[in-house]
């Protein structure tokens, strides 16, 4: 199946590539005892990760424990490589609410061992986003409230603001290791709070008054 950004069909982006980010939050990396970089941690999840408002997060068998971890996306309009960071903003099409969703068991065993980390973050519904807002509807999209709630309790508050890199130097930076195009989606690293989810939780997620998102939790059959 397909998957497109915008739902209406006059407005159709297909969903590319899916480029996450690691410790981007200086309180993030110290509740997982790790250090900031000078360049971005990079890390990618399938397109089958990404599920939308109202869909089903999956518990999967493989794992024992999942969290939560909300961040700011960003969608790519125009293709380029090695896009320099005054030129970043004119590659933007707009921005989303997102939740890398990690099965952290997994990931934590994969760091003792050296391995990577694609399994731990590639799982089916491992990628709920919400609806797109455009690029020039949003004032500064480094000023933007992140928050999450679990059944109504607020787990997760920040502000995009404390993240250590800037959007154009996150598009700069990954644009000189593969080429960007239309439909990929940049997801930019959670601030700290994150935390375990189980089955029927109910999870909502905003970005600042422009983004929403909400999705529950299910175990796979």
């Amino acid at each position: 199946m397909t998957l497109y950004i915008f739902k209406d069909s006059d407005k159709q982006v297909k969903i590319g590539k899916i480029i996450c980010l690691a410790r981007t939050y200086k309180k993030h990396a110290k509740e997982m005892k790790s250090k900031t970089t000078k360049d971005p941690i990079l890390f990618l999840k399938p397109e089958s990760s990404i599920i939308f408002n109202n869909d089903s997060i999956l518990i999967p068998k493989l794992s024992n424990c999942i969290h939560h971890e909300i961040e700011l996306g960003i969608v790519i309009g125009e293709n380029g490589k090695n896009i320099s960071e005054e030129n970043a903003m004119n590659h933007v099409l707009g921005y989303l609410v997102g939740l890398d969703i990690t099965a952290r068991d997994i990931q934590t065993d994969a760091k003792k061992n050296g391995h990577p980390w694609s399994i731990a973050k590639g799982f089916d519904t491992f990628a709920p986003i919400s609806d797109v807002v455009l690029k020039n509807e949003v004032v500064d999209p480094l000023n933007l409230d992140l928050e999450l709630k679990i059944n109504g309790k607020l787990k997760q508050k920040s502000n995009t603001k404390y993240m250590i890199y800037s959007i154009q130097k996150i598009i700069a930076f990954v644009s000189t290791i593969m080429t960007l195009k239309k439909g990929d989606l940049i997801l930019t690293g959670t601030p700290e709070g994150v935390g375990e989810l189980f089955e029927n939780d109910e999870i909502e997620a905003r970005l600042g008054d422009i983004c929403y998102l909400k999705v529950n939790v299910k175990k796979e059959l």
